[in-house]
């Protein structure tokens, strides 16, 4: 064997080495990562972190003979409200998952990118320039942490799902947000089950498989819900099971009494009409918008006539109220990305998207919030309706909710852009394939004569 074969075969085996060394090297960093979260950050709900996180290392090991193992098994965790406490970060297990698709994403992913996720890619990185100006003129570390669990929520969401839909994955990534919907929608009935059995019939917080604000369970379950109601055919999704989860979901969805939730839904149910007409599912789904809206505007009726200072209409026009007071001292570049964690004057979350980013980001993060989604909806409207009417709905979904509740947050905010991702994948998967590749793949063309020529309508005759 001469030198340079040596030196060929001696980098093949460094190679190989590597190739399953630094899976193994993440595997128990995942490990070590969560037995220090465990047992010296004293999680809330353990348990269910333990899991997230036992997910993830099953997904490091599976790495090897499936690429996308990490982003797919990462689809339940998402769901996961509950934090893991970094500090000042204060992220949550949906963070920690989707961090660690996204870096899956990124290293194994297909290349390369279609242009309009491209072009979600470069208006998001608009807002994040815009928000720059705040971390710079408020410089702390949970100012810092935002700026980049921001981008990790739309971009880095959208890459997940890009992955996950160009790899193939599609039907199994949106059956596994169905699912997890589902097992939130069960434990929120057998909550509302016992709730009602003591004469309780106020709204449901569910606390089953963990414990959960009934707005958080109410939009988490919407998503799966539009999935289950529009069920795209290039999904694969079966329509009986897709046709039982959404009861599911829905009978969850009314028992959590979630306002946010029913008008995402609704949202969901125009943008179906509006691309793909009206049709026999349209129908009867828009009857369903007059209860859901009477359901809606009494509940707000009944709170505003009740003139109870506290109940959530009340409270969210004075914190709307305190919240604007409050970004007239900082008004061009704001307080700080999550000023609430920080600042005593008001130490809450504020109820509605534009104003949050309006207090923390000033009118400059607030163009670059405009400009976003925009750009993310003119974008995802020029989509083939195939693909991109589920690719719309869902943030669009989200951006109506946020007018009425907090925006910026895990799982509401990082869910919809996973599913976009998904659409846009598949389909620049199917594009890749075209009809050639499909025809070639279909089971009448399997058995054609060696030689036969193939056109569009089928087999040819030898020439």
């Amino acid at each position: 064997m001469t030198t340079s074969a040596r030196t060929r075969a001696v980098r093949a085996r460094l190679g190989e080495w590597w190739a399953g060394a630094w899976r193994w090297a993440l595997m128990a960093a995942g490990a070590g990562l969560g037995v220090f979260l465990l047992l010296d950050r004293g999680i809330s709900n353990g348990v269910v972190t333990a899991a997230v996180i036992g997910l993830l290392v099953i997904g490091v090991v599976l790495t090897g003979s499936a690429p996308m193992a990490i982003p797919l098994l990462s689809m339940p965790a998402l769901f996961v409200v509950e934090r893991v406490g970094f500090g000042a970060g204060d992220l949550t297990a949906s963070d920690v998952a989707l961090a660690a698709a996204f870096g899956t994403a990124v290293l194994l992913g297909k290349r390369p990118l279609s242009e309009p996720m491209k072009q979600l890619l470069w208006f998001n990185l608009a807002y994040q320039f815009a928000t720059l100006f705040t971390v710079i003129v408020n410089p702390n570390i949970a100012n810092t942490v935002e700026w980049f669990h921001a981008w990790l929520l739309i971009s880095g969401a959208l890459v997940v799902g890009w992955a996950l839909g160009r790899a193939g994955l599609a039907k199994a990534a949106l059956g596994l947000i169905v699912g997890t919907g589902c097992v939130l929608a069960v434990g929120t009935i057998a909550t509302g089950l016992y709730q009602f059995a003591h004469l309780n019939f106020a709204a449901v917080y569910p606390v089953w498989p963990w414990s959960m604000h009934k707005n958080f369970a109410g939009t988490a379950m919407a998503f799966s819900a539009a999935i289950a109601y529009l069920r795209p055919e290039w999904a694969g999704l079966s329509d009986v099971w897709m046709k039982r989860a959404l009861w599911l979901l829905g009978i969850a969805i009314v028992l959590t009494q979630s306002r946010q939730a029913l008008i995402g839904l609704m949202v969901v149910v125009v943008i179906a009409v509006a691309r793909r007409g009206v049709t026999g599912r349209s129908r009867l789904t828009l009857l369903w918008i007059i209860p859901a809206i009477w359901l809606v505007v009494s509940m707000v009726i009944d709170q505003i006539n009740s003139q109870n200072q506290h109940n959530s209409v009340f409270q969210r026009l004075d914190w709307l109220r305190e919240v604007y007071a409050f970004w007239k001292h900082s008004p061009l570049f704001g307080h700080g990305l999550r000023f609430w964690y920080y600042n005593p004057d008001v130490p809450y979350q504020p109820p509605q998207a534009e104003l949050e980013v309006l207090a923390s980001a000033g009118l400059v993060g607030l163009a670059g919030f405009v400009v976003m989604w925009i750009g993310i909806l003119v974008v995802l409207w020029r989509v083939d309706p195939r693909y991109g009417t589920l690719a719309l709905a869902l943030p669009l979904s989200r951006l109506v909710q946020g007018q009425f509740d907090l925006f910026w947050t895990a799982v509401q905010t990082s869910i919809p852009f996973v599913i976009a991702g998904i659409c846009l994948g598949a389909l620049a998967l199917s594009q890749e394939r075209g009809p050639t590749t499909a025809l070639a793949a279909s089971p009448a063309l399997s058995s054609a004569p060696r030689g036969a020529r193939v056109t569009a309508t089928g087999p040819g005759s030898r020439r």
